[in-house]
């Protein structure tokens, strides 16, 4: 099994935010699970990708569903 990680400097350039703004969401309960292995934060990529399926939007207020049809 291959599973692969980002670590939170890989997530926050993914995702163009800061390290500390992916801090504050960890503390405040928002943004994709993480792993803390050894004092690491790490995130899983199927969790990464889960989290931003879920967050998908054709609109403000309109979600979209998995795979992105209407």
């Amino acid at each position: 099994m291959n599973v692969k990680h980002l670590n939170q400097r890989q997530l926050a350039d993914r995702w163009g935010v800061s390290e500390a703004t992916l801090e504050r969401w960890r503390s405040e309960g928002i943004g994709p699970v993480y792993l803390k292995l050894h004092g690491r934060v790490l995130y899983r990529q199927e969790d990464i990708e889960a989290y931003e399926t879920r967050h998908l939007r054709r609109s403000p207020g309109q979600c979209v569903q998995a795979g992105g049809a209407a």
